[in-house]
């Protein structure tokens, strides 16, 4: 048995909620296999840790790095990486392909601005993909991401992690349409103000927005500290 980590990667591009998914490398030699697009990741080195493992795949195949990440849930179907769609993919690039994986799902939250993935390794694409326009995904990936969303959701009421993805001072304008973005509904903009408010995790600067069009909305800036890896 072996054991992998899969990484969903989240962004924000004050549009859309983007995860960011690698397009499978082909095989040398052979150009019958069917390609699919899957989250990165990759089985874990035997002298690493699985925090160490999450890291480096994310460098290798994306060249991402020095991002949030955090463990979100275990996936250990028997059957996730036997399908017929990935048989022959696996075939080429793994030494043991028929030996069943058990995956560890991280997610990541990234300002895309910050980041321009780069594929590499086994990866030949690495791009941005609305969440909500994900095509079939290789192995059970569709149910990672699916997973990783809801735990996002959750930890967005809970938390209030969605800072992450905004700019360091924003809007609070900016920040329920992220909102209703990851939680896929429309809020009430006076009982949102008045709930964000509440948490006492944003404070108000003495600023306004430039270069726009409208009146410029005051600008907001995260009261606690910004996680960091």
């Amino acid at each position: 048995m072996d054991i992998s980590v899969d990484c969903v990667v989240f962004g924000f591009d004050e549009d859309e909620l983007k995860v960011l998914l690698i397009e499978q490398k082909q095989p040398d030699g052979k150009s019958a296999i069917k390609l699919q697009k899957a989250v990165p990741g990759d089985l874990v080195d035997e002298n690493e840790s699985l925090d160490q493992a999450a890291q480096r795949i994310l460098l290798e195949l994306t060249s991402l790095k020095g991002i949030y990440l955090k463990q979100f849930h275990a996936f250990g179907d028997p059957d996730r990486v036997s399908g017929l769609k990935d048989r022959d993919w696996l075939r080429s690039f793994r030494t043991h392909p028929e030996r069943r994986v058990i995956t560890i799902g991280y997610y990541s939250l990234v300002k895309m601005d910050d980041f321009n993935p780069q594929a590499a390794s086994f990866a030949a694409k690495a791009q941005w993909v609305d969440v909500y326009k994900i095509p079939s995904l290789a192995f059970d990936h569709n149910n990672i991401v699916d997973q990783a969303l809801q735990v996002l959701r959750h930890e967005l009421m809970a938390d209030h992690i969605g800072f992450e993805l905004l700019p360091e001072k924003f809007t609070l304008s900016q920040l329920q349409k992220l909102y209703e973005i990851i939680l896929d509904k429309k809020l009430d903009k006076r009982n949102f103000r008045k709930n964000i408010m509440r948490t006492d995790t944003v404070t108000p600067l003495e600023e306004k927005q430039s270069g726009v069009y409208h009146k410029p909305a005051q600008l907001f800036k995260v009261k606690r500290p910004r996680k960091t890896t």
